[in-house]
């Protein structure tokens, strides 16, 4: 029984506390989160091919990024579905053993919903099985604390649009924290790096992708003939008004805004093109390449952001450097409610605090893994009460087990039997053959049935032999 928990509490290493407003609170032992306002330090990493792929910002190497990971050669085959070429391929990174990995973030006007959720979950598994791989990790994912939407709340609520940002920026770490995703590598926003954005829209405009009109950069998508790749539209398909802001100066209704200029009561920044503020798409290449550099591994978000954002990013940074690639784009399924998307747009949409006034965190965050992350998951109540049921069986299993060795300073000295190693076998097998089959977690979570019940099988066999010996000692003493 202890070697069987020894093999398979790393895989639910959390320690966790109840949560207060849960429906169902799994008090087992508390974990001592870390501040969750604490702001990262800026910490730079690589993941190159070359010089000229080299990273924006110059610093600590990846092998220096984080204390707790093993350096050493990957264990195990992984195969990921990658969107640009429509099909799974085998993960093969840059630079051998690392990884760098950028993620789009929240925009950070109100609290998150759970197709947030979902993504960060998402790609939280992928942090944390590419780790367990062997790989060492640079995990950049983005605030951005610079948009329209964070403006017009802003002027709603009579509040500094970057104040109210990162007072919300603050609220989805905290709901990180208790879905237990680990911190990235590096947390950029947008606020802080105006110098890499411009910089980048400089090189854009000089290598001819971009025009000026007025106070505004526009990006020419009819100037890179690969426009559409990732996403498989064509340029007639990307009609002004759907997903493409209407104006009338552009020279192609598609063109998008690199950079916009200040308007009245809004925050803006000092540029070669006169004050303004930066475009939605602009951020992320700008940020990606300041930390991973212009070539890098994976590039992930929902699938929201095929078009237009990842679509403008890559033309961004193909505009800005030729040598820009990303081997992987990545992409989770929707969150539906009533097979429609949820979003905050559609008003449809439950937040991650809402959720977890019901259920505790874990059982929201079993519930997203039960369902492969490129697929479509409905929102629904009966689905989260059975992972919440679950979760609990889960945590309660381990935690008797650990009870029971407890007692035993040196643990149980039993040989293991031939059944209980097979399962142990099995289990390993399913797991790695489905988590590098593309993150089938839905397997995986099939296949703990067995382990969890060995597990209970074995406490309720050392039980009854327990309550036997005490009923033996009775009688000897009576007699």
């Amino acid at each position: 029984m202890g070697t069987l928990l020894k093999f398979y509490k790393p895989l639910f290493s959390i320690r966790f506390s109840s949560f207060p407003n849960s429906l169902r609170s799994v008090q087992l032992r508390t974990h001592s989160f870390n501040n969750p306002k604490r702001r990262n330090p800026i910490r730079r990493c690589f993941s190159s091919l070359s010089p000229s792929s080299q990273p924006l910002i110059n610093g600590t190497t990846l092998d220096k990024m984080d204390g707790n990971q093993q350096p050493g050669s990957p264990s195990s085959e992984l195969w990921l579905h990658n969107t640009m070429s429509k099909k799974k391929e085998l993960f093969m990174p840059k630079v051998e053993g690392k990884v760098g990995m950028y993620v789009c973030g929240v925009t950070a006007y109100d609290l998150s919903h759970i197709g947030h959720a979902r993504v960060y979950v998402t790609f939280d598994v992928l942090y944390r099985y590419l780790k367990h791989l062997g790989y060492e990790v640079c995990y950049v994912r983005n605030f951005t604390d610079v948009d329209d939407k964070i403006i017009a709340r802003a002027k709603e609520l009579a509040e500094d649009p970057i104040s109210l940002s990162r007072r919300y920026c603050d609220e989805f770490i905290q709901d990180m924290v208790h879905l237990q995703c680990l911190p990235p590598s590096v947390e950029p926003r947008v606020s802080d790096h105006m110098p890499h954005i411009i910089d980048m829209i400089k090189q854009i405009v000089d290598n001819g992708y971009a025009y000026r009109v007025e106070g505004d950069v526009f990006f020419s998508v009819e100037n890179f003939p690969e426009y559409g790749q990732l996403s498989g539209r064509k340029l007639e398909d990307n009609r002004a008004g759907e997903r493409v802001a209407v104006d009338s100066r552009k020279r192609n209704p598609a063109d998008f805004a690199l950079w916009k200029s200040a308007k009245e009561g809004e925050p803006f920044w000092e540029s070669p093109w006169g004050p303004g503020r930066p475009g939605w798409h602009i951020e992320c290449s700008a940020m990606s390449a300041a930390y991973l550099g212009y070539s890098f591994d994976i590039h992930g978000g929902g699938m929201d952001l095929v078009f237009p954002h990842h679509e403008n990013e890559i033309a961004q940074s193909c505009a800005a450097c030729k040598q820009s690639n990303v081997s992987y784009w990545i992409h989770n399924g929707f969150v539906t409610v009533d097979s429609e998307k949820m979003s905050k747009s559609l008003g449809n949409f439950f937040t991650i605090r809402e959720v977890m006034d019901l259920y505790h965190p874990l059982a929201l965050r079993l519930f997203l893994m039960g369902t492969h992350y490129r697929s479509p998951i409905n929102y629904s109540d009966v689905l989260l009460e059975s992972a919440s049921e679950r979760i609990f069986y889960i945590y309660q299993t381990l935690h008797d087990c650990e009870n029971v060795l407890s007692q035993h300073d040196k643990g149980l000295q039993e040989s293991i039997p031939p059944e209980t190693l097979n399962v142990i076998n099995k289990f390993h097998n399913d797991f790695s053959t489905s988590m590098s089959d593309d993150l089938h977690t839905p397997v995986v979570l099939a296949a703990l049935s067995d382990p969890l019940k060995t597990i209970n099988d074995l406490l309720h066999t050392r039980e009854e032999a327990g309550n036997a010996d005490r009923i033996g000692g009775c009688f000897r003493k009576d007699n």
